[in-house]
């Protein structure tokens, strides 16, 4: 019985737990090139960032974040403080996308997030209400209620 007691000894002996740590990966677009080359030394030597790519030619940014699908973009923020074009369209086919849009003229930093906006309306009790919900057809006139503290940020 002496094996068997040893045995049992050995299967409680706790294994340390072996993590892997998913690295944020960031493909960069931030214009100048200086700025650009900035950023990526700046981020590169951390241990959990991966600069995935970078991007010299802006129109390549929808078609890069498609094929490598990074976490994050950092990219060059024009002249005026509003949100740069390419935001929407990348929302719009990646809405868990971070950007972060640099200007180093003014030494400023905006961060750009999407959010779920979560809506409701009254869904007739029937057979017929619950399958137009199902499909995704409210009925005519219904009311999206939305909560008093909801607000649409551009």
């Amino acid at each position: 019985m002496e094996p068997s007691y040893q045995h049992a000894r050995q299967a409680i002996i706790p294994v340390p737990e072996v993590r892997t740590v998913e690295k944020i990966r960031v493909l960069v677009a931030a214009r100048p090139r200086l700025m650009r080359e900035l950023v990526v030394e700046l981020i590169s030597g951390q241990p959990d960032i991966e600069v995935m790519a970078e991007v010299q030619d802006d129109s390549k940014i929808a078609e890069l974040v498609q094929e490598l699908h990074p976490d994050c973009v950092i990219l060059g923020l024009e002249a005026s403080d509003s949100r740069p074009d390419v935001c929407d369209l990348l929302f719009e086919r990646h809405p868990h996308l971070k950007i972060l849009a640099l200007a180093s003229e003014r030494n400023s930093c905006i961060f750009y997030w999407a959010t779920l906006n979560i809506r409701s309306s009254r869904v007739e009790t029937s057979e017929q209400g619950i399958l137009d919900a199902l499909r995704g057809r409210r009925p005519l006139g219904a009311a999206v209620l939305l909560p008093a503290s909801s607000k649409k940020i551009n």
